[in-house]
């Protein structure tokens, strides 16, 4: 929320005084007030304009050109709500009121839409050899083998940051310094990049034993480096923390259709026939929520995957959730899945 001072007007200022003070607070609008800092309305450019036009100079009061009923939102509204108001009303600025009346403050639609910069890490996975996926693997790391115009674990990184999501540890193995001469410590991209060395295979989860837990005290993303998704990762990590879950893991829906008619017996009597049925599964999507407390479960420098640990937590009564995943989602691990992302890539991507 934008502080107030630079852009606060009272209905005794004149238009010349009122022009120099919208355009020095760059925010196209200033707020009138009374002697209790209570909001009387707003003044724009246009407003100033129009009063120009209707014989007003530069030298008169500004009090007859006041927009006096400003749409306005209120100490605690929630982002989404005031998006919503300036949605509703088309306007770009939206002035903050407390219980009392008084303006404390003025929010910007266009910084709204911002995402907020979070402080949750991002632990991408991304040492595999790529081994289905030869001979494209066999000079490049396979995230970084481009769909679109970039390499996959750059789309990955850029759909993170999208929702503010900005630190990101790189868990690297196979030809590393490929993958670290492109991203180096992420500054290029808006971000910060760090990374791990794994010398030996690790698992999804092993890997995280080489990290810093000074570095996991809030809850973190652990992902595939091999996978193209548009998930909403803000609305993943709230999901998180509002199931107060120790583990979340987002799940895919998979069906598998029986292409025959499935005879159900019971000795030699059939009881039924159903042709051809589908069975539908939830199949892990690789991607992860952890909290800090999932680490005293991982063994130190041993290989551990993301599965065996889930059985862990859950042995232990821990609060394990899933997250469905109904966005677009594809696991590239073959020659014919990188085909279709490149296919796909555009118009998913919006690019």
């Amino acid at each position: 929320m934008r502080e107030i001072k630079d852009i606060i007007l009272t209905k005794r200022h004149t238009v010349k005084e009122s022009l120099k003070v919208i355009d020095k607070g760059a925010v196209k609008i200033a707020l009138v007030v009374d002697k209790e800092q209570k909001l009387i309305g707003t003044l724009s450019d246009g407003d100033i304009r129009r009063g120009l036009l209707n014989g007003l100079t530069l030298d008169s009061s500004i009090e007859s050109i006041v927009f006096k009923t400003p749409t306005v939102g209120y100490v605690g509204d929630s982002r989404e709500k005031l998006l919503q108001i300036a949605l509703e009303k088309k306007i770009q600025q939206i002035p903050i009121l407390d219980d009392s009346g008084k303006v404390v403050g003025l929010e910007i639609v266009d910084e709204l839409l911002k995402p907020k910069i979070k402080q949750n890490r991002v632990i991408l996975m991304v040492g595999g050899l790529g081994t289905r996926l030869r001979p494209l693997t066999e000079n490049t790391p396979k995230p970084m083998l481009k769909v679109g115009n970039k390499p996959i674990l750059e789309t990955i990184i850029l759909n993170f940051k999208k929702y503010g999501f900005v630190n990101f540890i790189l868990c690297v193995s196979y030809k590393a310094e490929i993958i670290e001469e492109y991203f180096k410590d992420g500054s290029e991209f808006g971000v910060n990049i760090e990374y791990i060395h794994e010398n030996k295979r690790m698992g999804t989860a092993g890997a995280l034993s080489l990290i810093d837990k000074d570095k996991l005290k809030e809850p973190f993303f652990v992902m595939n480096g091999d996978l193209l998704t548009n998930i909403n990762f803000e609305n993943m990590m709230n999901y998180h923390v509002e199931n107060n879950s120790i583990a979340t893991m987002g799940v895919r829906e998979y069906d598998f259709q029986v292409p025959y008619g499935v005879v159900n017996v019971d000795g030699n009597n059939i009881l039924s026939i159903q042709e051809k049925p589908i069975h539908r599964f939830f199949v892990s999507g690789g991607v992860y929520v952890l909290s800090s407390e999932t680490l005293n479960f991982i063994p130190q420098e041993e290989y551990y995957d993301m599965p065996t640990l889930f059985e862990k937590l859950i042995e232990n009564n821990l609060k394990s959730i899933s997250f469905p995943i109904h966005e677009y989602w594809l696991d590239i691990g073959r020659i014919d899945e990188f085909e279709r992302a490149n296919r796909e890539f555009g118009e998913v991507f919006n690019v």
